[in-house]
């Protein structure tokens, strides 16, 4: 199969397609792929060899009867004449080990056989863009995972979408993903795969690095500044390292190795706004760094950098709502965040703020929502309204994210409740109609979430002509709205059958 897969791939005739080069890269991609595995052919009697040849042991046998009994309890069918057979071949080689060989050490066949076996990635582990084992996994906003090199070279290319759904990205922030990771690692540990090797340090760089001695010495002498110095000299050290903090992955682990977080941390409550804008943006450009995020917290800087937020100057509060974003990738943040009485004042930035400090304060809002107490938070600290003026505002470059943030509401209660009240429906219609495939799909969200809760809002839908709008989004748009808008189509279709039965009875 690989072998006519590979051929077929070899054969199209690019120059007579009217495909993007784009397309072409990831046709290519995904047949270097296929040369590769044409190239290792499997040797089952090889290996059927060499799993026999293992089976020295009592414990050997016991491992292998207890999984082939697994296979079977899990299949949950009948396990037939061939599996029968194997159980009895299991149990002939048990008798005859324990008679022959009962003392043999299984650590060296064992150590073979690994060695041997070139174990197949599953496709979890694979980047969708590389195909490749991944070592640094991290998810985009769509919630689809890719290797960090791959899915960057992506959007420095300058696209906007999600290469796997296609989707446009909410924002292009990268959060690692851990349980990926540490489920990555523990299947190259136990199938004998080397381990992805860990970031280095300022302190084990590789010749050419970007940080250098001059670097070190130079962040040593901006912190004895910052610590004793006096108010000019803390503005200047602090303003520095928040340059050096952007320049360089090398430089935020030196910086913060150095132990400049709690330093800066400190200049938060700073009188000088100057300094104070430096100190927090110093934050969030070392916050880049995932281990630095966990110093940041443990430093105490979520209550100041809300204060920031609350109370420092247009800049300050900008880049405060984008260390809080940084922050709160870590879902535990997310909780101590919302309780710090950050939601208020990023509702506020979202109203007042520059284009990028609404962006900023929106993926804020939005990441913070993803825990439930926070959906609360911000529909009680009146989220709502400004979103819907966000919506009805197209030009205002913001229709993506209110969507986005009035979807993740609209699964709770209260939310569903606020936007109700907030005269949604002709709106969200018109964003269906018109819409991004993406804004389309949430903007049916919420529609869907109004309208299984409350019959009035359906009621309310069906005069606006929403049959309409959904029967088009049922076929042209993404999967989940094509779902949403199906399930509100069965839902008026209901409706339309009681108010004919309610019609006949009164006649």
């Amino acid at each position: 199969m690989t072998e006519t897969i590979e051929a077929a791939l070899s054969e199209i005739p690019y120059d007579k397609l009217d495909i993007s080069e784009e397309v072409r890269e990831q046709i290519e991609l995904v047949h270097a792929q296929f040369r590769r595995a044409k190239g290792r052919p499997e040797s089952p009697d090889l290996q059927l060899e060499h799993d026999l040849s293992i089976l020295r042991t009592i414990n050997d046998l016991t491992k292998e009867s207890v999984a082939l009994h697994e296979l079977v309890i899990t299949s949950g069918e009948d396990p037939g004449e061939r599996i029968e057979e194997m159980a009895s071949l299991l149990k002939k080689l048990k008798d005859f080990v324990l008679t022959e060989n009962p003392e043999a050490d299984t650590s060296e066949g064992e150590k073979g056989l690994m060695k041997h076996r070139s174990p197949v990635i599953p496709d979890d582990f694979r980047c969708p863009i590389s195909l490749e084992l991944m070592k640094d996994p991290v998810i985009v906003s769509t919630g689809q995972t890719y290797e960090r090199s791959c899915i960057q070279k992506w959007l420095d290319a300058g696209h906007k979408t999600c290469p796997k759904t296609q989707q446009t990205l909410l924002h292009t922030a990268l959060t690692p993903n851990y349980v990926l990771k540490s489920l990555i690692a523990l299947w190259c540990e136990s199938n004998g795969v080397e381990l992805p090797k860990k970031q280095g340090t300022c302190r084990s760089r590789k010749a050419g690095s970007s940080a250098s001695d001059c670097d070190r010495t130079a962040i040593i002498a901006l912190l004895e500044k910052l610590a004793n110095g006096n108010s000019e000299q803390q503005r200047a050290a602090a303003g520095e390292l928040r340059l050096l903090a952007k320049r360089n992955a090398d430089n935020r682990v030196c910086i913060a190795e150095a132990g400049a977080i709690p330093l800066l941390v400190e200049l938060l409550s700073c009188t000088d706004p100057r300094t104070q804008e430096h100190a927090v943006t110093a934050l969030l450009n070392l916050s880049i760094n995932d281990s630095n995020k966990g110093t940041i917290v443990n430093a105490g800087a979520i209550p100041d950098i809300v204060d920031v937020l609350k109370n420092g100057s247009m800049e300050a509060r900008e880049n405060a709502a984008a260390t809080l974003f940084s922050l709160s990738v870590i879902d535990e943040n997310k909780v101590a965040i919302g309780a710090a009485g950050a939601i208020p004042a990023l509702i506020k930035l979202l109203c007042e703020g520059s284009p990028r400090g609404k962006k900023d304060a929106a993926t804020a809002i939005f990441n913070l929502s993803i825990y439930q107490g926070n959906k609360a938070r911000a529909v009680r600290a009146g989220i709502v309204p400004p979103l819907m003026r966000l919506l009805k505002d197209a030009g205002g470059g913001m229709v993506d994210e209110a969507l986005a943030i009035l979807a993740i509401l609209a699964s709770h209660h209260e939310g569903r409740a606020a936007i109700g009240q907030a005269d949604p429906i002709p709106v969200l219609l018109e964003v269906i109609r018109t819409g991004s495939p993406r804004n389309r799909e949430n903007a049916a969200a919420v529609l869907w979430s109004l309208c299984t809760s409350n019959l009035e809002q359906l009621k309310i839908a069906k005069d606006f002509g929403a049959e309409e709008a959904l029967k088009d989004l049922s076929e042209t748009g993404t999967d989940r709205a094509k779902r949403k808008a199906g399930s509100i189509l069965e839902l008026l279709q209901q409706l339309e059958v009681k108010e004919d039965a309610v019609s006949l009875s009164s006649l």
